[in-house]
This record gives C-alpha cells, sequence and structure tokens, in this order.
C-alpha cells in the first residue's frame, strides 16, 4: 500500500523527566488543568511512563518514533514538539517563533541534526527571530495542514500572527484560511489542532467552534471538496481532546493516533466513520493532557525521505 502525503511515517517525540502544567500558557490554553491530589515528582514519572508506553505503542504500530530525551527543568511542555518544528515533503523543515519565553527553550539544533542525518534536507527556514516583534505561528499546533490539497487551516489566537502565516504559506506553498474559532464558553481556542485533524480520506473538525456561519459552512465544503468523509465534533468532544489526533503511516496502513479519553468521548458512529478508513490506535496520556494537550502535540510529523529509501532507489 503505497504511502499517504498526509501520514508521516515516522514522528519525533520527547520523553520528559521533569514534566508538569505549563504555568506560563495557562491564561489562554484553556484545555490545561491541575492535579492537586500527586507530588510534582508522581506527576512528571507518570508522564515519562506514559511518553514512554506511547512511543512503544506507535513503533509496535510499525511507526518510526525517534525518541528524544529531555532532562532539564526549564522546559515544562517539551513533550510537545509539534510547536517548535515541522518538517515537508521536497526536504524543506520550518522553526518556529514560541508566545510562551520558557517554551522557546524546547528547540534543539541535535534534533534538527538528526533530520539531516537520517532524511534528506535541502533547507531548514527559521521564523524564530520574529519573536523580537511579538509575531509567532507555533507550528502545527496553530496550523492544521491538508498536505493533499496543500491548504493550511488555522484559528486566529496570540498564536498565530497572520503576517507570519502568510510567508510560511508562500514559502511552502500553502493556501491560507484563517478563522476565529471559540470553545463553549466562547473563549478563543488557543491552537487549531484541538478542534480538528485532517487525514487521508476524513476530516474531524468541531464546526461549532468557527464563529462566522459563512465561513463554516466554507471550511466543511472544502474539507468535503476534498472526498473527505467530514465528523463533526461536539463542543464536549473537543473538550476531551477528540480533535487533536494524527494520521500516522503504520506498517498495515493509515493509523489514527489519538488518547484513550478521546476515543472514549467518540461516538459509536463516529468510531465507524473513522475505521472506515484507518486503524485506531487510543493511547493513555492522562497526565500529560494535563498540560493541554494531547496526542497530535506529542507527534512532529517526519514528512522527509529517508536517507535508506535514498540509497535504496540509486
Amino acid at each position: 500500500m503505497p504511502a499517504s502525503v498526509q501520514s508521516p511515517r515516522a514522528v519525533v517525540m520527547i520523553r520528559p523527566h521533569h514534566f508538569t502544567p505549563n504555568p506560563s500558557t495557562a491564561a489562554d490554553n484553556a484545555f490545561q488543568t491541575e492535579d492537586a491530589l500527586r507530588s510534582a515528582a508522581e506527576i512528571a514519572r507518570a508522564a515519562h511512563s506514559e511518553a514512554t508506553r506511547a512511543a512503544e505503542a506507535l513503533q509496535a504500530a510499525g511507526v518510526t518514533v525517534h525518541l528524544f530525551e529531555d532532562e532539564t527543568t526549564e522546559t515544562p511542555d517539551s513533550v510537545f514538539p509539534n510547536n517548535w518544528f515541522s518538517t515537508h515533503a521536497g526536504g524543506h523543515v520550518a522553526i518556529y517563533p514560541m508566545y510562551s519565553p520558557n517554551r522557546r527553550k524546547e528547540r534543539r539544533p541535535d534534533i534538527i541534526e538528526m533530520l539531516k542525518h537520517r532524511y534528506r534536507v535541502q533547507d531548514v527556514i527559521d521564523y524564530s527571530g520574529l519573536e523580537q516583534d511579538r509575531i509567532y505561528l507555533e507550528g502545527t499546533g496553530a496550523m492544521v495542514l491538508d498536505h493533499i490539497e496543500r491548504v493550511a487551516y488555522a484559528a486566529r489566537s496570540m498564536r498565530t500572527n497572520e503576517v507570519i502565516l502568510e510567508r510560511f504559506c508562500t514559502h511552502f506553498n500553502f493556501e491560507p484560511i484563517v478563522f476565529d474559532a471559540v470553545d463553549a464558553q466562547g473563549k478563543p481556542v488557543y491552537h487549531t489542532n484541538v478542534l480538528m485533524c485532517i487525514g487521508t480520506d476524513f476530516a474531524m473538525i468541531g464546526l461549532d467552534t468557527v464563529k462566522d456561519a459563512a465561513r463554516r459552512a466554507e471550511i466543511r465544503d472544502r474539507l468535503a471538496g476534498s472526498g473527505r468523509e467530514v465528523i463533526d465534533l461536539s463542543h464536549a468532544q473537543i473538550g476531551e481532546f477528540c480533535g487533536n489526533a494524527l494520521e500516522v503511516d503504520g506498517r498495515g496502513g493509515p493509523v489514527v493516533a489519538l488518547s484513550s479519553r478521546a476515543l472514549a468521548a467518540l461516538e459509536p458512529a463516529q468510531v465507524k466513520a473513522l475505521e472506515r478508513h484507518a486503524s485506531l490506535l487510543p493511547l493513555e496520556i492522562p497526565t500529560i493532557e494535563l498540560a493541554g494537550g494531547s496526542v497530535r502535540c506529542m507527534l512532529a510529523g517526519v514528512h522527509l525521505v529517508a536517507r535508506t529509501q535514498l540509497a535504496e532507489a540509486a
């Protein structure tokens, strides 16, 4: 079965040693919660175990996992690497400006060097200098990318600046579709990837989060027009991280990686709809979800050609 342009065969993950919900991001991340019943050390140990088991489950499904350790105490959100870099077909890598100062410390040259060593990397475009101008675009958290139709869906927020979004889309050949999205309490959704997930043949999206009715219809029509089955998620399901999933290329075909919490919140008909297009891989990460992100946030997809593939082709 040929791999889909939409589904990465490999992912980068970070295993945290000192995980904690980030106080610096709590103001605009309504999905973030506290755990008063466990000590900081217990929370950190649990997150380390959850990341380990998630990586093992993905590897067992046939996904290549590049697992890096984070042993510092300065990067509480390091388990979510999709926000600071992304990779793209043709050998392109982007590095992004981050809203929270302590999240900027997550950027790691060793990860970029690994990508260059293991994959064909033609260029690295670094937007992080725009932080000095208070211009932010937090990677594939801020954008949900349709790699097939070349569309970048982006909900406006403090973490998604339209100026740099336009620049990214020009550099990487995407069409931007920007919209306003709010949660059930009317608060802007901080990252686009908590409200939508685009696979090869399906799209999950919380359409009710899109404030403008005309824009909502336009987005639905655009997704359906690409030939995908559109699975509408409720506000409650968005709150359970149902939209924060990622389709990856497993040994037997497409796999939707999502949290066990998200899978439990889906209706049986929605599960059947997903299973028409991919197998489901639920991952148990309740501690990591305290930080306001879920499985998709943990996975930085590698959309690059491996050097072993290049050697075999030669």
